[in-house]
């Protein structure tokens, strides 16, 4: 699962080390409909972008190269907002590093996952995504500090939400 809202989806060959990325703009967020992998536990959901960690990187090196690789654009601004883990009935746990993003350089270029779209920030929450992306996307929005937010699914039902090792009620 690459999160972002994302589902965990490691195999034995990736890294359960993830990085997810919501890149701002006009109040918007540059967002990821999953409409593109075969087998894709993301299928018709939307996301930030990012993905698994490859031999030795840091998380900046692996948001950088991530970022790249989906959009063509290149990140200059950026902050590190919180640990995302990601707990399935399905998959082994994923722990993602969440970002936004400011500042970049180039054109979005064609991306082999999905559709790329800026949507408005408002509109986030109409989309398909995952409900654990809801409450990240609020500590985003409250300008939360520095957080650990663990999302505990069964199937793809969300069971579970901890934040700063604290039970989330109602979440």
């Amino acid at each position: 699962m690459k999160s972002s809202g994302v589902m965990p989806h490691g195999t034995a060959s990736q890294s359960n080390l993830t990085t997810l990325c919501y890149i701002e703009k006009d109040d918007k967020y540059l967002m990821m409909h999953r409409v593109k992998k075969e087998n894709d536990v993301n299928q018709d959901k939307w996301i930030g972008v990012g993905g698994h960690f490859e031999p030795d990187e840091t998380p900046e090196e692996c948001l950088l190269r991530e970022v790249r690789e989906e959009t063509g654009l290149t990140l200059t601004s950026w902050r590190f907002r919180g640990i995302v883990t990601f707990q399935c009935d399905r998959w082994k746990t994923e722990y993602m590093c969440l970002y936004t993003a400011d500042g970049f350089m180039g054109e979005i270029g064609e991306c082999d996952e999905g559709n790329l779209e800026w949507v408005p920030k408002e509109k986030v929450y109409e989309l398909p995504i995952w409900e654990g992306d809801k409450i990240f996307f609020r500590l985003l929005e409250e300008e939360y500090p520095f957080f650990s937010l663990k999302l505990r699914y069964e199937k793809d039902v969300l069971a579970e939400a901890v934040l700063d090792g604290k039970p989330m009620e109602g979440r």
